[in-house]
């Protein structure tokens, strides 16, 4: 299946120049690389890249709220599952901050059994293999104990998001 540019709605037009202006600024001002290229804001919906801005600022709930607005729209069976592994991921870590330790590792490992069911290792220019070895870098201490509760949150690297270079298929 070839990859073919979503459809724009007018109410994305702000939000697209709002992530162009984004990736310049994360540019100049962290002289890191911007986590997609120009090439990617064509290919790919606007929630998908915007979710990821949103992830790496450490907006959780604002990152899970953006890709769940595309999971319940009309999207492809695998598109759907990684969404939502991509939500129960940005969750786990909102629940983190709200000291919900629990609720973080029911996410943390719903999120890793639907990546492992997408079957793949890149999905929409996302490599699987290194986002969920960050997370599990981030997240497997709640997997220590019978109740994540019992422990004293470490400190970790929280995750990044960055799209490899080249587009993806996706349904």
């Amino acid at each position: 299946m070839a990859v073919s540019k979503p459809p724009l709605i007018r109410r994305h037009d702000s939000r697209i120049a709002a992530i162009i202006m984004n990736t310049q600024l994360i540019e100049t001002v962290t002289h890191q690389k911007p986590p997609y290229t120009d090439a990617h804001i064509a290919a790919y919906p606007v929630e998908y890249i915007a979710g990821i801005d949103l992830y790496n600022a450490g907006e959780f709930h604002a990152a899970h709220d953006v890709w769940e607005e595309r999971w319940m729209g009309e999207v492809g069976a695998q598109e759907k599952l990684f969404l939502q592994a991509m939500i129960q991921s940005a969750v786990a870590f909102h629940h983190l901050e709200i000291g919900r330790p629990g609720a973080a590792r029911q996410m943390y490992t719903r999120a890793k059994e639907k990546f492992a069911r997408l079957g793949t290792t890149v999905f929409m220019s996302l490599d699987l293999e290194e986002y969920q070895a960050q997370l599990d870098t981030a997240l497997a201490w709640l997997l220590s104990v019978p109740d994540p509760r019992e422990l004293t949150q470490p400190d970790f690297p929280v995750p990044r998001i960055a799209l490899l270079p080249e587009i993806t298929e996706y349904d």
